[in-house]
């Protein structure tokens, strides 16, 4: 299982972060949308407090400073590729500084829903530029683990129609009209997606779990794991760059 201590930045370090005084983990959870992130984080969390550990969770679009534009502008199904890329990357720098840092200084398990990886997929899957847009996240720490929930398309409609029974705008990538209405559309899109992560786990070292199994399964293949994150000694690994 691939995990890197102390932690360290893909690129350009924030300003005036020393990666020596993290003392936390950082812990991410990958995948497409409606692959059952949030609820294993929920679970993970209630978990983790339970071993004894202080625990904060993050995901996308939750930053006070653009959290809630991002919301504003996903309203009137506005945003072009490019925006939408800065928009998030804007909403992450946030939380990285204002949130995960401190949370990680002051020795806090940090859970984020998705990280700079579903940024870069998205770009991806809309033809943005892979070089341009590792540069934008590289300003990202390297977690601990990565634990990307993979499944395929046709699980993840299921769970869209199971679960809330319509489908998102913006998780069917209607901004860029991938098919004639929004079942095509998120069919082909979330597909784009998932190459994208797939492409991007062994460069990235992602722990790659089978996500159509039962949420339980899923949830005890995740404990198991960090569980080994927490016994594993102490040590430096030299980490790809983005």
């Amino acid at each position: 299982m691939p995990t890197h201590n102390p932690l360290q930045f893909y690129s350009e370090p924030l300003p005036g972060v020393d990666p020596e005084e993290l003392q936390g983990k950082l812990i991410v959870i990958e995948g497409p949308d409606t692959v059952g992130r949030s609820t294993q984080i929920t679970r993970l969390r209630a978990w983790l407090e339970q071993q004894g550990h202080a625990v904060m969770d993050t995901g996308l679009a939750r930053s006070a400073l653009a959290g809630r534009g991002i919301a504003r502008a996903k309203e009137g199904n506005t945003l072009g590729p490019v925006t939408m890329t800065l928009f998030y990357a804007t909403d992450f720098a946030d939380r990285l500084e204002n949130e995960i840092v401190p949370a990680l200084r002051a020795g806090f398990v940090v859970l984020t829903d998705r990280y700079i990886f579903s940024l870069m997929a998205r770009g991806l899957a809309r033809s943005e530029d892979g070089a341009w847009l590792e540069k934008v996240a590289g300003f990202a720490l390297v977690p601990h683990a990565i634990y990307y929930l993979r499944a395929e398309v046709p699980t993840l409609v299921s769970r869209v129609v199971m679960g809330r029974g319509t489908f998102d705008y913006w998780e069917s990538g209607m901004d860029m009209r991938f098919g004639p209405d929004m079942y095509e559309s998120y069919a082909r899109y979330q597909g784009r997606v998932i190459r994208a992560l797939d492409r991007m786990a062994k460069k990235y070292e992602f722990t790659t779990i089978d996500a159509s199994k039962p949420a339980d399964m899923i949830f005890r293949e995740l404990q198991r794991n960090i569980s080994a994150l927490f016994q594993q000694p102490k040590r430096r690994l030299t980490q790809k760059r983005a």
